[in-house]
């Protein structure tokens, strides 16, 4: 009970912005951009299962870009891009980018990787103690060996994805050497460290929460029997940080909301731990020796702007900063135009990984709208 009385003051911090926003879409007099947008269908793409290195089932999703008619198999793809959905969502937070990109990259081989992560979507539960960033890096990795083999790749992560590319970073540096196969990485409302030192993360360093874990793992039927009030608690939080202040699409939210109802609550509360005490920091210099892009919302409240700006910062001059006006945490379905340009910029500019320079003081591009 303690527990759940420290998850009810975290979520009264973001009470009022989800209250502003219910209120919004109940009176705003002017039609969804979004609407009828199926965001389930990424999940009719060529499926795969990957295994993970301790043996969880993860679900894969495979697009290869090229000339209509022209049969997937037959296809030498130039180059990979691997999607890592962010905490508590799945690969369909990605939908935007997947379709807008197939028809910009129409005229080339390039094929697309969607996962989810262990314990959410329709990937296999996380064990408790698997649900670390470092595990989340290997998931990676173990994706990687079994859906591209071959060929120079792409990462592009969200949240708590891109951490997982740094965890990847930091167990697997090679992989970003002049001779390895990463050759450009994006980094989207994330954060190498800090999360509990400013914004909504503030409250993930409650001690309470720390007696909600426990109840977890030692006490999983209780907390089962009283999952309506934990999701009361905690969805605020996280549906609150999705979005800017002025952003208008039901349905945009509707497909959010749903994507965290339906993950586990087991699989939330595990991974908070692991967000309270990240910082792979150490990652970042791995990361630089290939070109980058960072992309921020300045009204994200998860991962504020400052820290991409801080990660811009230890990245090489081949890096981007581009920073999205009026965006929440999820940024990539709010500005999808944004982000997708972002990627098209990094594949443009991706390359065989190179020593890394010295370093540099930080640019910004600013993007309005």
């Amino acid at each position: 009970m303690a527990g759940v009385t420290g998850v009810a003051a975290l979520g009264a911090v973001a009470a009022g912005g989800v209250a502003r926003n219910v209120a919004r879409r109940r009176t705003a007099n002017r039609a969804d951009p979004f609407a009828g947008v199926d965001f389930t269908t990424i999940y009719d793409d060529t499926a795969s299962t990957v295994t993970t290195d301790d043996g969880i089932d993860l679900a894969v999703r495979t697009v290869i870009t090229g000339p209509a008619g022209a049969d997937p198999d037959e296809i030498d793809p130039e180059l990979t891009v691997i999607f890592v959905h962010g905490f508590s969502l799945r690969m369909a937070s990605w939908h935007f980018q997947r379709h807008e990109l197939a028809q910009r990259w129409a005229d080339r081989s390039i094929r697309m990787v969607f996962f989810d992560h262990r314990g959410h979507g329709r990937s296999g539960p996380a064990p408790a103690e698997t649900c670390t960033i470092t595990r989340l890096g290997d998931d990676i990795g173990a994706v990687i060996r079994a859906a591209a083999p071959t060929g120079p790749l792409v990462l592009v992560g969200h949240s708590m994805g891109g951490m997982a590319l740094m965890g990847l970073a930091r167990r697997d540096p090679a992989l970003f050497a002049p001779d390895g196969r990463a050759s450009g990485v994006a980094l989207v409302a994330t954060a190498s460290r800090g999360l509990t030192e400013a914004g909504l993360g503030e409250g993930l360093s409650n001690p309470l929460l720390d007696a909600f874990r426990l109840s977890v793992r030692h006490v999983p039927a209780l907390v089962r029997a009283g999952r309506g009030i934990t999701r009361q608690v905690l969805e605020p939080v996280l549906v609150a940080a999705s979005f800017g202040p002025d952003f208008y699409s039901p349905n945009v939210g509707r497909a959010v909301e749903k994507m965290i109802q339906n993950t586990p609550i087991e699989t939330i509360v595990n991974f908070l731990h692991a967000l309270e005490n990240h910082d792979e920091s150490m990652a970042l210099p791995v990361l630089a020796r290939v070109p980058s892009v960072v992309v921020c919302g300045n009204a994200d409240r998860l991962t504020p702007l400052p820290r991409s700006m801080r990660m811009y910062g230890e990245l090489r001059e081949d890096s981007r900063l581009v920073v999205v006006e009026g965006a929440g945490h999820m940024v990539q379905m709010e500005r999808p135009d944004v982000v997708t340009q972002a990627i098209v910029d990094l594949v443009d500019r991706a390359r065989t990984a190179t020593p890394q320079p010295r370093r540099r003081r930080w640019w910004r591009r600013r993007v309005s709208g």
